[in-house]
């Protein structure tokens, strides 16, 4: 669901917004699939009508949501909770909607609902975990994530490495951050946050080789930003090699001429 144009605003390690933005889009698939939950086992026929038209007000919200129409998608959730309040896909939408209007306290309390209406669902201890990861509750954020890796039936695991990896940076444990990405690298090499977290990690430690394999592999995407660009340079700095500095150099300033990252390329402040 990611696009080139979602990436040019992520800022792994440095945004929080980026945890929000991620777990709502990646979040956005229970509302469609059930993944990691009991609904996926009823089908559409073993439905009530009180469901079906539940869930058609879900789909509703969780399309306006994905398209960024908040308000309109808070509307439709109600709508669905109004119809059927034990539909558990609902609150997890409900959260996710909370969470980036910036309220918290609902968002949680929607997560919670989610989980105890099915305590299997592992796309909302996702979600939940990112809301408490953003609020500096690492342990219980990677509480979350655990449970959510222990359902057998939960098919986006990568996505949740990538987010308990970029946690666990953030809270400190560069080393089981290292490992947690490593994982999610090999289970989703293309994800673009996990390749520019990995480096960057690789980076911080003084592993440039490594550091340049990871970033050079995304830089060679069509998903490079300023802010991937910006560490290729910096690797290649450390590792000595000027012609890869410069074609790094031109693409910076060719695609992101406005970007701070380009300030400070032509300031020469790469260790900054």
């Amino acid at each position: 669901m990611m696009t080139a144009t979602s990436l040019s605003n992520w800022l792994p390690l440095r945004a929080w917004a980026v945890l929000a933005l991620l777990g709502a889009l990646a979040g956005c698939a229970t509302t469609q699939s059930g993944a990691g939950g009991m609904n996926q086992l009823q089908t559409a026929s073993d439905e009530t009508e009180v469901r079906k038209r539940a869930r058609t007000r879900l789909m509703l919200a969780s399309s306006y949501f994905e398209n960024g129409q908040t308000t309109i998608a808070l509307d439709e959730m109600k709508k669905a909770l109004q119809i059927d309040p034990s539909l558990g896909d609902t609150y997890n939408l409900g959260g996710l909607i909370y969470m980036t209007m910036g309220d918290k306290a609902l968002a949680q309390s929607h997560f919670e609902r989610a989980i105890s209406l099915n305590p299997r669902d592992a796309d909302a201890m996702h979600n939940f975990g990112v809301l408490q990861c953003q609020q500096g509750r690492y342990a219980a954020a990677k509480q979350l994530f655990e449970r959510a890796m222990a359902v057998p039936t939960y098919m986006n695991r990568a996505k949740t490495l990538k987010m308990q990896g970029i946690c666990e940076a953030r809270s400190g444990d560069a080393a089981a951050a290292e490992a947690t990405l490593m994982h999610s690298y090999e289970l989703d090499a293309g994800d673009p946050v996990t390749g520019y977290n990995l480096s960057s990690l690789l980076y911080r430690r003084g592993d440039y080789t490594k550091a340049q394999f990871y970033i050079r592999r995304l830089n060679n995407s069509e998903l490079a930003n300023a802010q991937s660009l910006w560490l290729g340079i910096r690797v290649e700095h450390r590792l000595g090699n000027r012609q890869a500095m410069d074609q790094l150099g031109a693409q910076l300033r060719r695609r992101f001429a406005q970007s701070p990252e380009l300030t400070a390329y032509e300031q020469g402040t790469f260790d900054e």
